[in-house]
């Protein structure tokens, strides 16, 4: 079985267990997943089956969409409501002030990770070291923040929501602490859920519940073809010889192809049934395209 289905992960559920519940579910043992979602976080979790876990060097990049629950004056050691508070403040905060900062955290940013996260450091996870008391000097990181704003914000109680796309390997976490910190006070996450990843939204995804409700054959049928997370690449087509040669691992010749395809990126490689083989990586200097990641077999099948 070859796919990826989309889940609405619940609160309380790790990442892992999600991945429990699909191999139960289905009877595929080979399940991955894409962008890590934390127990207290909810929404998309697009899962992969079978040969789909190929793709997943391809899309940990990908931009997301959340909708976060925040709350001012107050610090815990996790960043979000599940930790424990460290600091308190009774800064007054207006939302002038709140929209005033947004800007600043927008565009490419620098983020330091949470000492609770599963980031490595000298082997160690980072949550490992926090669980035995222990703080290290974490480096800042880049990353992108396509769009950022506030849904809704309480001046009283200093609690709101906020929207943000942005790139993988952000933490939304540090963001509402960083913009308390901005403000000076201090922000803890107390909600999140993601409701685009991958190309996919809220919309196209499948609760726990209903998955385990809806049978065995009911849930294949939601399973949509590993292309579909590559919609956004063009596409060559090629002909029977050439879809044997690109599954046995071959290079193709980019003048023998119909339509010449874009050098910078990849490309989904198609057979004349328009059936989805896998990723080409044009090359025009050599005049060839490579197999980035094939799906298929080396019968064309997935």
């Amino acid at each position: 079985m070859t796919g990826v289905l989309i889940l609405d992960k619940p609160e309380g559920y790790t990442s892992f267990d999600a991945v429990a519940v699909l191999r139960r579910l289905t009877g595929e043992r080979k399940i991955g997943h894409t962008g890590t979602l934390d127990p207290m976080a909810t929404g998309v979790l697009p899962m992969l089956l079978g040969r789909a876990t190929r793709a997943l060097p391809f899309l940990a990049e990908r931009h997301k969409t959340y909708e976060a629950a925040f709350a001012f004056g107050a610090q815990t050691d996790t960043l979000d409501r599940t930790g424990t508070v460290q600091v308190q403040d009774d800064v007054p905060i207006s939302r002038e002030k709140l929209e005033q900062i947004l800007p600043c955290f927008t565009g490419s940013i620098m983020q330091i990770p949470p000492m609770f996260s599963a980031l490595r450091q000298n082997g160690e996870r980072l949550y490992d070291l926090a669980r035995q008391g222990k703080t290290v000097e974490r480096q800042p990181r880049a990353v992108t923040v396509d769009k950022l704003e506030i849904l809704a914000y309480d001046e009283e109680s200093r609690t709101g929501r906020l929207r943000m796309t942005c790139s993988g390997g952000t933490y939304v976490r540090t963001l509402c602490d960083d913009l308390g910190r901005a403000l000076g006070s201090h922000g803890i996450m107390t909600a999140l859920r993601r409701t685009s990843a991958s190309g996919f939204s809220i919309q196209d995804a499948v609760t726990v519940e209903a998955a385990k409700q809806m049978g065995q054959a009911a849930l294949l049928q939601r399973v949509l073809p590993v292309e579909t997370l590559f919609l956004d690449l063009p596409e060559v087509c090629v002909t029977l010889p050439q879809a044997k040669r690109f599954c046995n691992g071959g290079v193709l010749s980019l003048e023998r192809l119909h339509g010449l395809v874009q050098a910078a990126g990849n490309c989904r490689v198609k057979d004349p049934a328009g059936n989805f083989l896998g990723l080409g990586a044009p090359d025009e200097a050599k005049g060839e395209l490579a197999v980035a990641r094939l799906f298929a077999q080396e019968d064309g099948t997935l």
